[in-house]
């Protein structure tokens, strides 16, 4: 696989602990990680690490694959500041982790201060909301709401954003933001997800089209027979996407 094209894509290890617990997830967490050994590709995990430690980091990067840690932080700076230097430990450090960006401009800057080698994306607008669910959490659309978290992220000297792919265009849009754009929310044109709790979601080359510099896709690839082939899949429409 091109790990140029591999790279821009994260595969969400995201499972449920009903009827196997967290040594089963931890199980299948792994199980995926070989699956998908030394293909380039970042594996994300979340719920899994708070189960099983950061631990469950230094095994993924044993697959030789690196680790988003998606546990979308947000607290006072100084619990932000140590929450930083626990994961910035030697064999741990993952590749990326969120934070939620209305944690504000201070909580922000001291994680990415506490993570010099890992980087800091700010978690915008939730893809699970809709419209009256953003108006419920943060009294405004996604779009204000995206507006809003790009320059409190920007302001915190963030090297990212994560947002829904529908939001791609409010980004390249605003001249002042220089944020590299992370989507999830991204359905494979081959793929259908059954109870899809997902509200704004796109294919992936449509959301590298529109300016993603990567996409996070979870069930489509994980639920997958061959996991390695749907991720193949997933990097071809990615190509096809660069090459076009």
């Amino acid at each position: 696989m091109n790990n140029s094209i591999a790279s821009r894509l994260i595969v969400a290890a995201d499972y449920s602990p009903v009827g196997i617990g967290r040594s089963g997830v931890r199980e299948k967490v792994l199980r995926l990680a070989d699956q998908l050994a030394h293909t380039g590709v970042v594996l994300k995990v979340n719920s899994a690490l708070r189960a099983c430690g950061f631990d469950l980091i230094r095994e993924i990067h044993e697959r030789d694959l690196k680790v988003f840690a998606d546990l979308k932080l947000v607290d006072i700076p100084a619990t932000m500041m140590i929450d930083g230097m626990f994961l910035d430990e030697d064999g741990v450090r993952p590749a990326f982790v969120t934070a939620m960006a209305n944690a504000g401009v201070q909580g922000l800057k001291s994680l990415v201060e506490a993570m010099p080698s890992t980087q800091v994306l700010a978690v915008t607008v939730l893809t699970s909301l809709d419209e009256d669910g953003c108006q419920d959490v943060f009294g405004c659309n996604p779009t204000e709401g995206v507006q809003r978290f790009a320059n409190i992220a920007q302001r915190a000297n963030m090297e990212g954003l994560i947002l829904s792919p529908k939001e791609l265009g409010i980004i390249t849009d605003m001249p002042d933001i220089h944020l590299d754009c992370n989507t999830p929310g991204i359905r494979p044109s081959w793929a259908i997800v059954k109870d899809d709790d997902q509200s704004r979601v796109t294919t992936p080359a449509k959301a590298i089209a529109n300016g993603a510099k990567r996409i996070v896709v979870g069930r489509p690839i994980t639920q997958a027979d061959s996991p390695r082939d749907a991720v193949q899949r997933t990097l071809d429409e990615i190509a096809a996407a660069l090459d076009g």
